[in-house]
């Protein structure tokens, strides 16, 4: 993978993401305990053997700049290649909406590079992957382009791209669709290709007055161009709203998947890392199927939760199918359930909050409850 350059594309929709990602990237949010949704797509690279990586920034940078700063902690602060951060196109210089006109802008990352190849790759989706056996599966396709792709375990709400392909797994149709059924197809927004055909897509679509990357771009020359499909088949989660986001975490409770994306060996999730006194439970504390970072201090009752670090849970207090950001409290007596509490919440003494499965209950950063 040495002559690959990888480009992550943080601009991401917030729109489905509202009260968690008003002020940050999407791929900024916390995830499963101690990660941020980000640090898949950079560890899948650095994994792989990618050891030039571009950034592209967020409108909200400030998140995804703390949390990653030199990336040190994905062994990508290096004297040769190494991070790259990629700016957002300047204010006021286009008033066209997606992703193209930021790509568009820092085209000459990819193309003054010395490598061969582009892995271009969304950063909202949860997996991981080796992209190395993507590498050899496109050059044994002869392809053009490569896209990965993932079957569908259940019907999806939102905007999804699927595909159809033939036997030899070269592409034959793509579409935009407003959701998708279980078993189809759907486009992990993952793309390789020699840095040419990058180029000529990026600066042909854009110059035309084209917008987003996938839909003005690869599709639309889809029919220059041999496409061909690389399956996926791990877990795929993409964070795109807020029923996905907490979908995604209370998944990370099932052994399999946290096994799958944190136990591998050669292919570990790598994050920022945070020196923090081990949980301490105390003498009434019961906890079950739930992830504790570091730092927390439990009292009470926690049931299918997720508690990132600092969190405090009170005497006779209970939290169940929750999701807890650093620093919050949940104070004596409280109850929460099917709630996504944002960094430093208070949950007052015997205050009891409940939203459902389907639409958990979100109380925003530093709110007092």
């Amino acid at each position: 993978m040495k002559t690959v350059v990888g480009i992550i594309n943080l601009q991401e929709s917030n729109a489905l993401l509202r009260e968690l990602a008003a002020t940050r990237a999407v791929e900024a949010l916390p995830f499963a305990g101690r990660y941020r949704v980000v640090d898949f797509s950079l560890s899948n690279m650095i994994n792989s053997g990618v050891n030039s990586v571009g950034l592209m920034l967020p409108d909200y940078s400030r998140a995804v700049l703390d949390h990653i700063r030199s990336g040190k902690d994905w062994d990508l602060a290096r004297r040769r290649d190494g991070l790259t951060y990629l700016p957002a196109a300047l204010p006021g210089t286009d008033s066209r909406k997606g992703d193209l006109k930021d790509i568009y802008a820092n085209l000459d990352f990819a193309e003054l590079s010395d490598k061969k190849y582009v892995l271009f790759v969304n950063s909202s989706f949860v997996y991981n992957i080796d992209f190395q056996k993507v590498l050899d599966f496109h050059k044994a396709n002869d392809a053009d382009i490569t896209m990965i792709y993932n079957v569908l375990d259940e019907d999806k709400e939102g905007n999804c791209v699927t595909i159809e392909t033939s036997t030899n797994g070269v592409v034959t149709d793509l579409a935009e669709s407003n959701g998708a059924k279980k078993g189809q197809k759907s486009v992990m927004s993952a793309y390789l290709m020699p840095v040419p055909t990058f180029a000529y897509i990026v600066r042909s679509t854009y110059e035309r007055g084209g917008q987003d990357f996938l839909l003005d771009g690869i599709i639309r020359h889809a029919g220059e161009h041999k496409i061909s499909a690389y399956e996926h088949k791990g877990y795929v989660a993409r964070i795109n709203s807020t029923a996905e986001y907490y979908k995604a975490n209370r998944d990370c409770l099932k052994p399999e998947v946290w096994e799958e994306l944190f136990m591998q060996k050669d292919n570990p999730i790598s994050t920022k890392v945070k020196d923090a006194v081990p949980v301490q439970y105390k003498e009434a504390a019961q906890v079950k199927n739930s992830l504790i970072a570091n730092g927390c201090i439990v009292h009470g009752r926690v049931e299918n939760s997720i508690l990132f670090r600092g969190v405090t849970v009170g005497k006779g207090a209970v939290i169940k199918d929750s999701i807890l950001m650093q620093r919050c409290e949940i104070q004596d007596g409280a109850r929460v359930e099917n709630v996504i509490a944002d960094k430093n919440v208070i949950i007052t003494k015997n205050r009891w909050i409940k939203g459902s499965e389907n639409f958990p209950f979100i109380v925003t950063k530093n709110a007092r409850v």
